[in-house]
């Protein structure tokens, strides 16, 4: 099967998949889940066309194997960001820009965590960078840990087998074979959907703060979150 690269070919998922198998799937899921530098992988056409190669017979695995290796990596990374978060604390959102890192993805992430909760676990692992910096904003909260657990694991599970089985189970249709590319640009179209709408709203409510004078004393969209803030959520 080939799949149009969306992007550089080495983030083609039927690249990675061809060159690195399963364990290059699970170290991207890993790494997608809570590492820094992971924010910019494929996750979700990754895991679909797994699971598509699966039904294939080209990936030499029991589905099964496949969903539940793909949920430990996912509950993994998420447990190394909320550790990592927990020890880096507040000074996170002082780190400086670099190629790999922008503090604007980390004011999303915080953003999203306080504005659902715990139950951002979840709902971030279907959102493409903020899925990455959840994790890492819930350690920095100091999220009481039995919750993350408790999230991390549902929201692994929902997102790792979910898509994948979404993948296994479209694979068997003739016609997802035939348009597999547009397929693959629709996933990732939806996927930063919610990035584009976030960015619009904040676009405009910076002009709205803009047009009343700053809004009489609370910081632009992007500002830095202050300590209580960050706090809120510690002890969910």
């Amino acid at each position: 099967m080939n799949t149009l690269a969306l992007g550089p070919s080495w983030l083609d998922p039927d690249y990675l998949i061809s060159t690195f198998g399963l364990i290059g799937v699970l170290l991207i899921v890993f790494a997608e889940s809570g590492l820094l530098i992971g924010f910019f992988l494929p996750g979700d056409s990754l895991l679909f066309t797994t699971g598509l190669l699966v039904t294939a017979g080209k990936l030499e695995y029991p589905l099964w194997l496949v969903c539940l290796l793909v949920a430990l990596a996912a509950i993994a990374g998420d447990q190394v960001g909320y550790l990592f978060g927990r020890k880096v604390g507040p000074s996170l959102f002082k780190r400086p820009d670099s190629r790999l890192f922008k503090q604007e993805n980390v004011e999303k992430a915080h953003e999203f965590f306080e504005k659902y909760g715990p139950k951002s676990l979840i709902l971030a692992r279907f959102v493409p960078v903020v899925r990455t910096f959840t994790p890492i904003i819930a350690g920095v909260s100091r999220m009481n840990y039995r919750s993350f657990i408790m999230f991390n694991i549902i929201g692994g599970v929902l997102w790792g087998v979910g898509v994948t089985l979404l993948g296994a189970g479209l694979g068997k249709i003739e016609f997802v074979h035939k348009h597999i590319e547009g397929i693959l640009i629709l996933i990732v179209l939806i996927s930063v959907m919610p990035i584009v709408i976030e960015f619009l709203r904040a676009r405009s409510r910076s002009k709205k703060e803009a047009a009343a004078g700053g809004g009489e004393g609370h910081g632009p969209a992007g500002s830095s979150p202050s300590v209580g803030q960050r706090g809120r959520h510690a002890k969910r």
